[in-house]
Parts: C-alpha cells; sequence; structure tokens
C-alpha cells in the first residue's frame, strides 16, 4: 500500500466513531496493539527530545525502504506513534520525505490532544523525517 492509501485507510476508521472520547478510546487501542520495542533499543540514543512523555523511535534499512518500530510509556502516545509507524514504516526515506501527513488534520487528532502532547506528535515527526534523510544521504552516498 501507498503512503497515502494508509493515511485513507486510518481516515476511514476513525470516521466510525463520532464522538472525540470513542476516537480517544481508538486512539489507546492502538497504542496497546503496538508490539513493544526490544529493551536493547530502548536507549537515550532512540528517545524522541521534545515529548513530555517517554518515546523511542528505532529505524532502519532494508531493501531501500524504511521501517520503524517505536514504544512509549503512556499508551495515548504509543497509540500516536503507532499510527505514523503505520504509515510511514516499510516506504523509501524519498517518499517519507516527501509525505503529507494530512490524515492528522483529517482524523482531527492535534485538535484533541493538549499542547503538550501536540508538540510531542511534531516532534516524532520531525525525528521520523530526521531518520528518513540520514538514510537517503547513506543511499547517495554508496
Amino acid at each position: 500500500m501507498t503512503i497515502n492509501e494508509i493515511q485513507e485507510e486510518i481516515i476511514e476508521e476513525f470516521a466510525l466513531f463520532e464522538e472525540p472520547m470513542d476516537r480517544y478510546d481508538y486512539l489507546i487501542d492502538i497504542g496497546k496493539k503496538l508490539p513493544e520495542l526490544e529493551e536493547r533499543f530502548k536507549i537515550e540514543e532512540n528517545v524522541v527530545k521534545g515529548c513530555q512523555s517517554t518515546v523511542w523511535l528505532h529505524s532502519f534499512e532494508k531493501d531501500g525502504n524504511v521501517y520503524f518500530e517505536a514504544d512509549s510509556n503512556t499508551v495515548i502516545t504509543k497509540g500516536i506513534v503507532g499510527l505514523l509507524v503505520r504509515v510511514l514504516s516499510g516506504h523509501t526515506p524519498q517518499q517519507i520525505l516527501d509525505t503529507d501527513l494530512y490524515f492528522i488534520d483529517k482524523i482531527e487528532l492535534r485538535s484533541h490532544l493538549s499542547s503538550q502532547r501536540s508538540n510531542g506528535l511534531s516532534a516524532m515527526m520531525k525525528q521520523i523525517k530526521i531518520y528518513a534523510l540520514g538514510f537517503s544521504q547513506q543511499a547517495k552516498q554508496a
């Protein structure tokens, strides 16, 4: 699936919930279902700076695509990073860099987050793009 197809899928899923609390509960469910990150990746180097909660984001490249694994010490934040991982993992660095993450506004995610969590979301998105940029530069040097 393309990044936009995954975004559309998420938009459809969240459209099933009319009440903001139901969307919040769904986000919690996403967090609970996200596989726990291996302890060896829960290191300072993988901590996303700018998040109120602790968020670990591990990335690796395989066959020209970038993959992300993530975890958090809070289930809401784990749900948020889980959505980002779902959308962006398994795509080329350039696709990730070029992506407009429009699903965030379409599902009204940011509008239902505290300012601190919203800042954390921005920090997670920025970190993912930094990882993609690093893999893009490595590919150009190879």
